[in-house]
């Protein structure tokens, strides 16, 4: 085996356990998500077993990282992350977050001009809580027919209807917060102390 390759393999262990352990979930609840055993979990992280494509590709997906990032990529010290956005519809999704469960974040751009699309409410487990940064944007919202503007924030269950789009030809850009698990974002005051 290239001496190369083989280091690169053996680097795989000791990553996949740094991103576990980052991430703080268990090799019960990776093996629930990606349907591999922890026995072949454990021994991956201790290198006992040897890497597969058929094994990485699913712990890459598990973990929100590229193929390379598991494989082939040494600390460089470069402190900017490569954030892959993702379109469909007219809208642009850039995760903000990496982090596997828990609360996602996420900058959303809807494209000029689609305005005109029709709104096409969906349900789905979750709670969201969206703060618009740019543009106008339209929220529905079971009956509600709302415009949000900048500085303008909303947090639903997302078992209701809802739907996102341009509320005029203008592009709009906002943030969102999602927990699959129904996690409410509150930001809690301290009281102050007595003097």
């Amino acid at each position: 085996m290239n001496t190369d390759l083989g280091r690169a393999l053996d680097a795989v262990g000791p990553r996949l356990r740094a991103l576990r352990k980052q991430r703080e979930i268990t090799l019960a609840d990776l093996s629930a998500r990606t349907g591999i055993s922890v026995s072949t979990l454990s021994r991956l992280e201790s290198g006992e077993r040897k890497p597969t494509l058929e094994l990485l590709f699913p712990l890459a997906r598990a973990h929100g990282v590229t193929l390379d990032e598991l494989v082939d990529a040494p600390p460089t010290g470069d402190p900017r992350i490569h954030l892959r956005p993702v379109t469909h519809n007219g809208m642009t999704m850039v995760p903000l977050t990496r982090r596997v469960g828990g609360i996602q974040a996420y900058k959303i751009v809807i494209a000029a001009n689609s305005a005109r699309r029709i709104p096409d409410p969906q349900t789905h487990e979750g709670y969201e809580w969206l703060y618009v940064l740019n543009g106008r944007l339209r929220m529905i919202l079971g009956d509600h027919d709302l415009i949000l503007t900048p500085g303008e924030a909303a947090e639903f269950d997302t078992r209701q209807p809802h739907w996102f789009g341009a509320a005029d030809p203008d592009p709009v850009e906002f943030l969102s917060l999602f927990g699959k698990q129904g996690e409410r974002a509150h930001l809690r005051a301290r009281p102050k102390r007595e003097e």
